[in-house]
């Protein structure tokens, strides 16, 4: 079994997590390492449930905050990004920096703060770069909520440094243009079904996306076509064309307020929902959150995409996201992790939870 040392250097840590490969549904050898690493922590109560590990501090104090983290990373490359590497100040290889450099930070931390001045649950867990039905976040969420019990959250995804709060809600829909099949040698029988979806296109041209504030933070919203399908043959006029559309929507609206809206957008339209997710309101009007925010001393912007504070949110966890590495180098064949983030990382933590 992988040995993992808590006491080296977090920048060490975070190579010697890079170099155990743990792709997702293959997190075993990793899991057992962070376990076992944890295990000799006497002010920590570890529960293992499938390849997540939770990690808890149990001192009665006032307040308490999660540490979150996949294990998990995406396939390693050929030739391959593992083992990791050390040079000129970057960590390269896989997982370095989505997420490895910020798992290496939690860790650090369970280590180093016996005493927090925060109750502290650390969670790491599988397969999050995978179909949301694996993952060992939402997992725990159903099965074992009561781990996941806390007055605000910190997701160490990368945020090159920064704080980002919440995210934005996602869906996709399906937006159907029907028309009457017939030869293309004579189109008038028919009516082009790819010819109407430009109406639908033409409708997404004209749209004008909103920005929205939502507890002090601007989320920009954007409606996209992200794939067309239409036509059987060469010589036929197609009688159906569908346009799939992403909608990504601010935190202040459901899902379903989310699906309303589309509809409305394509009135007239077979509006089919394929996919949807809530985002995750910041929470930043909340003192756990303030407090960090304070502690840190850096900007809070929007987080534009969707990571799974959203999870945490629906279970009334305020949450952001704030972890080193460069969110683009993420998933990259030459995946790196500035080692200078990693340590602030654990500085600015440690500020806020000493």
């Amino acid at each position: 079994m992988s040995h993992l040392d808590l006491q080296q250097d977090v920048v060490a840590l975070a190579a010697a997590l890079c170099d155990v490969p743990s792709v997702s549904k293959d997190e075993r050898e990793l899991a057992d390492a962070i376990k076992a690493a944890l295990a000799p922590l006497t002010h920590l109560q570890v529960v293992r449930d499938g390849n997540a590990i939770v990690a808890r501090t149990d001192l009665g104090r006032d307040e308490r905050v999660i540490l979150a983290g996949h294990i998990d990373t995406v396939p390693i490359t050929d030739p391959p990004n593992v083992p990791s590497q050390r040079i000129g100040g970057r960590l390269l290889g896989r997982g370095s920096t989505d997420m490895k450099g910020g798992v290496a930070v939690q860790l650090a931390l369970a280590a180093t703060l016996p005493e927090p001045s925060r109750d502290i649950t650390y969670v790491f867990y599988d397969c999050e770069e995978i179909e949301d039905q694996f993952n060992g976040l939402g997992r725990l969420a159903r099965t074992q909520p009561g781990l996941l019990t806390a007055d605000f959250a910190v997701l160490l995804e990368p945020t090159d440094g920064g704080i980002e709060g919440g995210c934005k809600g996602t869906l996709r829909v399906d937006v159907t243009a029907k028309g009457i099949s017939a030869h293309s040698a004579r189109p008038w029988n028919g009516h082009n079904a790819i010819h109407e979806a430009g109406a639908i296109l033409g409708r997404l041209s004209a749209y004008e996306p909103a920005t929205v504030n939502v507890d002090g933070l601007d989320y920009h919203e954007a409606l996209n076509a992200v794939g067309i399908a239409g036509g059987i043959a060469g010589n036929v006029i197609p009688d159906k064309c569908v346009v799939t559309v992403n909608y990504r929507f601010a935190p202040n609206k459901s899902a379903a307020e989310a699906f309303e809206h589309v509809q409305q957008v394509f009135s007239g339209y077979l509006v089919e929902l394929t996919d949807a997710a809530d985002g995750a309101r910041p929470g930043l009007d909340k003192p756990a959150a303030r407090a960090f925010v304070d502690a840190l001393g850096l900007p809070v912007v929007a987080k534009e995409g969707w990571t799974d504070v959203a999870r945490l949110s629906a279970l009334g966890v305020p949450a952001v996201n704030f972890g080193p590495g460069d969110p683009n180098l993420a998933h990259t064949e030459d995946e790196w992790c500035d080692e200078a983030q990693i340590t602030q990382a654990l500085q600015a933590l440690t500020r806020w939870l000493r």
